[in-house]
């Protein structure tokens, strides 16, 4: 049985756009899109080699994710140097390891990073980084995994070296170059409120269950993980869905 098929077993509305009623990168990707226009300068902190866009999901998912030629201008800046190359984006910039960049401050309207916030081994530079980029006004939207979640407690309790083994044959589809470490260092409300502080921003944050995604197209153990996130409350749900705007009276940098 496929990825495809498995999930339209569970959702069969899936056939009716290519995308479920619990699709992540939709709910995600609908809500930057409400907060964006036509003169929005876009930020894609950790844009990497634009694989969301190219590659992923459904048509109606990825052209949801390209926000080229929606806005203004779409920057991309990551570590990696597949950033240069990405296709969704109007110039792209490297980061610095410390998550610094020669960006001029205060030039986002809006900044997404997705599947990124994970992967920061200093939040609080690259947080610093990120309020130094917005304007004030500005959205700072990012979806990442739940450090508590059961997904981000399995990838931080197994050795590195199996749980790439353990990825591999859960997800067959992905790319060894699309696999990065994980340290989850902001991926709980505590990280965030300690470095997007309630004094300079609003927070606007929920938890999600997409469809699962670690089964390898076997019916019985996505079955168990649908009823593991019945069950599951909302504050060890797998996904944060962070939506964060820069207070316009919060004064500069910390």
């Amino acid at each position: 049985m496929t990825h495809q098929s498995i999930d339209s077993t569970f959702f069969p509305e899936l056939s009716a756009g290519g995308f479920s009623r619990v699709d992540g990168t939709v709910a995600f990707y609908q809500r930057v899109n409400a907060l964006v226009d036509r003169d929005s300068v876009v930020v894609d902190f950790g844009a990497g080699r634009g694989v969301g866009h190219i590659e992923l999901g459904s048509p109606y998912s990825r052209a949801l994710r390209n926000l080229k030629g929606k806005v203004s201008k779409v920057i991309g800046v990551d570590v990696d140097e597949a950033v240069l190359s990405n296709p969704s984006v109007d110039q792209a910039y490297l980061l610095d390891r410390d998550g610094s960049c020669q960006l001029q401050d205060e030039i986002a309207d809006l900044i997404f990073s997705d599947f990124t916030f994970e992967h920061i081994p200093d939040p609080a530079t690259s947080a610093r980084e990120l309020e130094r980029l917005l304007k004030p006004g500005g959205w700072l939207c990012a979806r990442t995994p739940n450090k508590y979640g059961y997904i981000g407690l399995a990838n931080q309790l197994v050795p590195e070296a199996i749980a790439r083994t353990v990825l591999k044959a859960a997800q067959p589809e992905r790319k060894e170059e699309d696999i990065f470490p994980a340290v989850y260092r902001l991926n709980t409300r505590r990280a965030l409120l300690k470095h997007f502080p309630s004094s300079q921003f609003e927070h606007f944050v929920y938890t999600w269950d997409a469809e699962p995604g670690y089964h390898a197209n076997r019916p019985i153990i996505y079955r168990t993980f649908k009823v593991l996130q019945y069950l599951t409350p909302p504050p060890l749900k797998t996904i944060y869905m962070i939506f964060l705007r820069k207070r316009t009276d919060s004064g500069r940098s910390r």
